[in-house]
């Protein structure tokens, strides 16, 4: 357990920088938000086909902590290729090898949280499931200061630099994760087409995670519309747009506030109504943000962090309670690409309506997360066949046999 929630904080720390880093660093060499918020986009836009592939193999591998330990190393090496080629490659190369990285971003979220039934015993799962989820937390709130921070000190570049290093710190700590149980095995003898439909059924069929998952990829593209907004918030509001990503440091201690009195309490609320309820206060906090001062910005954010934090521990509570166990990895790998890729769309729309009217995208970026819980309404409730719903009472079933 030592060695899992260390390596999480780790590498979470350095994938929570890295975002902020590589898009201070594409502002500072192409001078555009546009850029800036196509190279976030690039990193996180591949997700979408990298996260259902890694689950899928992952839980194919007797051993998936090795192929994580892999994937981080690998992850690792792309964030500082795509730092290489920042002004001295063409602008569309550099976005391309972002692209290519951002194939193994899944493993550092849903890839990671998969293995965690494997290192805590049942009964523990709920209290060490919301300690998952404030890895998440404590990593929004070092990430981006050490972003923001080695930015102004040192560059944009070292910022960078250092959040690759932690990732690849975390590989040997991937590497000891205990191997699948005897009972979680299972003969897999056809293409890996065949699991890949699998997770996307179990996803589908089962309202609760259906609903639980778009929810939080709808939260997700708000998510990104915040983010590419912040260099320019920190350029208007704060002075230096270095500035604008250490406003999420005060949603990450909000956040990280919110998952400790959860982990007190972790079985007190719904996890599928909480995850509802922090869309909700997400789109508030956003709605507030939009008015970009200094003091309002700081409140926008804690209550997003309120919102965000908690939500993220209810959708992990969902996916552990819904997911079999020999689709667990693909559940959570598949869950965390749908997000990446929401928050890269986000992300990718707010770069160039925040350079038009930075109000405005704010503002758009409420509406969405306020769309959130009512998308859920769109999931049907799962129904049985009409055959099987008819009730068939005991004197009536002589003379259906009779008439059969």
């Amino acid at each position: 357990m030592v060695c899992y929630f260390a390596g999480a904080v780790v590498a979470r720390v350095g994938d929570e920088m890295s975002g902020p880093a590589l898009m201070l660093a594409g502002y500072a060499v192409a001078g555009s938000a546009a850029r800036a918020s196509a190279l976030l986009a690039g990193i996180t836009a591949a997700a979408a086909a990298g996260g259902p592939v890694l689950g899928a193999v992952l839980d194919r591998r007797r051993r998936p902590g090795r192929l994580l330990a892999a994937t981080l190393a690998l992850y690792a090496a792309g964030l500082v290729s795509v730092l290489a080629g920042l002004g001295r490659l063409p602008f569309t190369v550099t976005v391309v090898v972002a692209v290519l990285t951002g194939l193994l971003g899944p493993a550092l979220s849903g890839g990671w949280t998969g293995q965690l039934p494997r290192v805590v015993p049942g009964d523990r799962l709920p209290r060490a499931n919301a300690f998952d989820a404030m890895t998440f937390g404590l990593a929004s709130l070092t990430g981006p200061v050490l972003a923001g921070g080695l930015a102004e000190a040192l560059g944009a570049s070292t910022a960078v630099v250092v959040s690759a290093a932690l990732i690849g710190s975390a590989a040997p700590a991937a590497w000891t994760l205990p191997a699948r149980r005897p009972q979680e095995r299972r003969a897999r003898q056809g293409p890996l087409i065949g699991d890949l439909a699998a997770g996307v059924r179990v996803i589908v069929h089962n309202p609760r995670l259906a609903r639980a998952t778009l929810t939080s990829v709808v939260c997700c593209a708000a998510q990104g519309m915040l983010t590419a907004c912040l260099p320019l918030l920190g350029e208007r509001a704060l002075g230096a747009a270095g500035r604008g990503t250490l406003l999420l440091s005060c949603a990450a201690v909000s956040a990280l506030a919110a998952n400790a009195v959860l982990a007190r309490f972790p079985r007190s609320v719904a996890p599928d109504a909480l995850i509802r309820a922090g869309a909700l206060i997400q789109a508030g906090a956003f709605a507030l943000a939009a008015t970009a001062r200094p003091a309002a910005l700081v409140l926008s954010l804690l209550l997003a962090g309120i919102g965000e934090g908690p939500q993220l521990t209810a959708l992990f509570a969902v996916r552990h309670r819904e997911a079999p166990d020999d689709l667990r990895g693909q559940i959570f790998t598949m869950g965390a690409s749908l997000k990446i890729t929401a928050f890269a769309s986000g992300a990718a729309l707010a770069g160039p309506l925040a350079t038009w009217s930075l109000p405005g995208a704010l503002a758009t970026a409420a509406g969405v997360a306020a769309f959130a819980p009512l998308a859920c309404l769109a999931v049907p409730d799962a129904r049985l066949p009409r055959r099987a719903r008819t009730r068939i009472t005991p004197d009536r079933r002589p003379a259906n046999r009779q008439r059969r």
